[in-house]
């Protein structure tokens, strides 16, 4: 057991949310397995409900609640996608739900969430800020909060897309994983770790406020400072406190890869151009991984693709630029 979780957690999970999620496919990549020099496959998270993995989290972390904590209503901090799910999940329970965004989140995000009836407030310019005006909400009107990862019914829905990788691809050998606060990389670790204990787990983030490799540099949780990158749901410290990711990371991870701005949008453009799919730059950092040589998988490989929430207009001038 790591951070007082375990394997029995994620698969509590997958019953208590079949029937809210979709179960993605797992998809071989012909042009990435001839990159890799082996077997590439695509766990295509971004066909979700919401557009992204973060609704398996929070549709179970909904679902373990209380009458009394659900009647309060629930309140999340969000670079996006975990508000988009968490307001989704709400609205199927019939919940109030008020998401806490920072100004670096894309207009496009902010206006799903909005679509889905949750409150949004909008406050400062990094998660950290965004946190701050969460906590004045909960103290003044009594909501339950809902973390965007370090928190244990969230890691283990999410954790639920291992158990699923395991399923499909049962001689699994590398699995690499986008990475922020480590909610869905932590949780897939712990399921694939208990099928597959000699599988390679990486984990992928961009350069730019890496908050995980920072921390684990540093053996703790330390601050960053957030700037504007293409994958934009990788944005956001890990917390100070931090009580359950950072050690599941830290145990279960072998390796943090970091990249570049322009590897990541080569990995957009090789999703829409080579695989026919629309990626945000928080998914498409895996691929750019594998395309750019950061990563050398061995063995089966899994490439977890996080979420298709980038905005339309950012999509269109990166797969329109003339990189080959």
């Amino acid at each position: 057991m790591t951070a007082g979780l375990d394997v029995s957690h994620v698969l509590a999970a997958q019953q208590t949310i079949a029937g809210h999620v979709s179960r993605t496919p797992l998809l071989a990549s012909e042009p990435l397995s001839a990159a890799a020099g082996t077997p590439v496959h695509l766990k295509h998270e971004q066909l979700q409900i919401t557009g992204a993995f973060k609704l398996r989290g929070a549709t179970n972390a909904l679902l373990n609640l209380s009458e009394a904590e659900r009647e309060r209503g629930v309140i999340a901090v969000s670079t996006g996608n975990h508000g988009r799910g968490l307001a989704h999940a709400a609205r199927q329970l019939g919940l109030r739900a008020v998401i806490c965004m920072s100004t670096l989140v894309p207009d496009n995000k902010i206006a799903a969430i909005r679509a889905l009836g949750a409150e949004i407030h909008i406050a400062g310019a990094s998660q950290d800020e965004a946190e701050q005006e969460a906590t004045r909400l909960i103290e003044a009107e009594g909501l339950t909060y809902i973390p965007p990862f370090d928190h244990r019914d969230v890691i283990a829905g999410q954790g639920t897309i291992g158990l699923e990788l395991v399923e499909d691809l049962p001689e699994l050998a590398t699995v690499i994983v986008p990475l922020s606060g480590g909610g869905l990389l932590g949780g897939i670790a712990l399921a694939v770790r208990a099928a597959r204990p000699d599988a390679q787990i990486i984990g992928v983030t961009m350069k730019r406020g890496a908050a995980m490799h920072a921390s684990l540099q540093a053996g703790k949780p330390v601050p960053v400072t957030e700037t504007r990158t293409l994958a934009d749901s990788l944005g956001g410290g890990i917390g100070l406190d931090n009580r359950h990711t950072f050690a599941l990371i830290r145990d279960l991870v072998d390796q943090v890869v970091l990249l570049e701005e322009d590897e990541i949008a080569e990995g957009i453009r090789h999703a829409y151009r080579k695989e026919g799919v629309v990626l945000e730059g928080a998914a498409a950092v895996t691929i750019a991984a594998v395309l750019s040589n950061a990563i050398r998988p061995a063995g089966p490989t899994a490439l977890v693709l996080s979420g298709r929430n980038i905005d339309i207009s950012t999509h269109h001038e990166i797969v329109g630029n003339s990189s080959p």
